[in-house]
């Protein structure tokens, strides 16, 4: 860092119920995106303040555990209401350092509010089951019992959605939580954490710690962390599913993305645009279920590329803060230079490019803007297709039928989402029965079911177990299971093995 750069705020880490500076590693610049200009920066801690992250944690995890399920709800409850309270306030924070507008970042916040309520349900979810009379004189009963300490690693693209997604489900279901967000967008996480302090969270039930690649580690390799959840790049999950199960923990991982939507003859043309649009282009692309490839079939897709190209070329790239922004900037030089190099390659291979972002006239001279870009006619074995650019940028393979639409999606190695756009009822079940992916949409561009359901991709997108919404609480609990008898002392020896019912 040079001289100037000392004098910029500092987000410090959160332990034990306070914040605590990381004199121990290096200071990384937090650039706006949409100027490219340091904001603030962020000291990234290693092993050592994991150790101590972790300690706090384990300490806190008795206690808490102890506590009861309903007075755990209040907590989050509590918790609800400051994020109602202050959503305005965090959605600057994520416009500020992730660069999506500021409409999107209040979507993320209501979405966040969203999971809250359904970890604040979890007297209903823990509720175990009980079987009597299994035998003469015998019962058997179930519960679910919290792991201890949990772990998150979350990504740049929704600094408070996803760590929401993940903590409020542990912390309700009586685990403490160590969160390693992107030391791209740091802020918000401690932001959280101070407002659950004053929603009554007791100190070291919730820590934020940064860092880089030291720092996930050491939460995978130390041995009081019971769980990893992990939000991310397809490699990266693959290689933290591997870890994390070799070391015994409970893991969920989830990668990348190649998201299709089909867009059928009979179709609304119109619709359809709108959807691919906004699925292609909002957060500029920077989403795990946003939508690069369009899926057109039959005589559609001449169509369905002049309506989507007039929608995209409308579309207004400014800051995210700006009145009438459709899209903000990506979140950094290195992504500008992966989409435009994606461009480069795609018209190399045979693509056509019928809208180049490229071209469009960035607000800013140093901020980290590409416009939206619409490519036709690529062929699966092209990079274009076969990478995951996050970035706005739309790809159109064109088909012959549902089939072979089909064929085109299952053939991704990627499983996260798929949607169709239809008028026929017969073809969107076809769909919905035979596509392989883990969320699918009709008629719905961006399938992202609401909390009270279960979210994970399939194949690529996803290691390790379901964990997150509505199967979270299935993830950050063990179930034990009992089987009683209160009768009269038996006498005899029973040496032989039985089935129930027969004693």
């Amino acid at each position: 860092m040079t001289t100037t750069d000392v004098l910029l705020e500092t987000v410090p880490n959160w332990i034990d119920g306070a914040p605590v500076d990381s004199t121990s590693g290096d200071l990384v610049e937090i650039a706006d995106p949409a100027t490219g200009h340091a904001v603030r920066a962020v000291g990234l801690g290693g092993v050592d303040l994991v150790e101590v992250a972790v300690a706090s944690a384990r300490e806190a995890a008795r206690s808490w555990a102890a506590t009861p399920t309903p007075a755990r709800a209040t907590v989050l409850l509590e918790f609800r209401s400051l994020l109602l309270a202050h959503s305005e306030e965090l959605a600057s924070i994520i416009t500020a350092e992730q660069g999506k507008t500021l409409a999107d970042a209040r979507g993320e916040v209501a979405r966040s509010i969203e999971a809250v309520e359904v970890a604040a349900s979890a007297v209903q979810q823990l509720k175990g089951e009980y079987a009597e009379q299994v035998a003469r004189g015998v019962d058997t009963y179930s519960f679910r019992q919290p792991l201890g300490v949990c772990a998150g690693i979350t990504p740049f693209n929704f600094p408070v959605m996803v760590p929401v997604s993940m903590f409020a489900a542990a912390i309700a279901c009586g685990n403490a939580f160590v969160l390693k967000p992107s030391e791209r967008v740091p802020s918000a996480s401690v932001r959280l954490a101070e407002l659950l302090a004053e929603a009554g969270l007791p100190g070291g039930v919730f820590n934020v710690v940064h860092g880089g690649v030291d720092a996930v580690n050491a939460l995978i390799d130390h041995p009081d962390v019971a769980a990893i959840s992990f939000v991310g790049s397809t490699p990266v999950a693959r290689e933290i599913y591997r870890r994390s199960a070799e070391a015994g923990k409970k893991v969920q991982a989830l990668g990348g993305a190649n998201n299709h939507l089909v867009v059928m003859p009979d179709a609304d043309v119109d619709s359809a645009a709108d959807a691919l649009v906004s699925a292609a282009y909002g957060a500029a692309g920077q989403r795990c279920m946003a939508v690069p490839v369009a899926v057109a079939v039959g005589e559609v897709a001449d169509e369905l590329v002049a309506k989507t190209a007039q929608r995209a070329e409308a579309f207004r790239t400014a800051p995210g803060d700006a009145e009438g922004a459709d899209m903000g900037p990506l979140i950094s030089e290195a992504a500008v230079a992966r989409v435009r190099g994606a461009l480069d390659t795609a018209e190399k291979q045979g693509g056509t490019v019928v809208v180049d972002g490229r071209a469009t006239a960035a607000p800013s001279p140093e901020g980290y803007f590409v416009g939206p870009s619409l490519v036709d006619h690529v062929r699966t074995d092209s990079d274009l297709y076969q990478d995951e650019v996050f970035g706005p940028v739309l790809s159109v393979v064109r088909v012959a039928d549902l089939d072979e639409a089909l064929r085109v999606v299952n053939a991704s190695h990627y499983g996260n989402g798929a949607s169709i756009f239809t008028a026929s009822g017969v073809a969107s079940r076809h769909f919905a029965h035979h596509v392989q992916a883990g969320s699918v949409g009709i008629n719905v561009p961006i399938p992202v079911p609401i909390s009270w359901f279960g979210f994970g991709g399939w194949n690529d997108s996803r290691f390790g177990d379901d964990g997150l919404n509505y199967d979270a609480y299935r993830f950050y609990t063990r179930s034990k299971v009992v089987t009683q008898r209160w009768t009269e002392p038996r006498k005899g020896v029973t040496p032989n093995f039985v089935a129930a019912g027969s004693q």
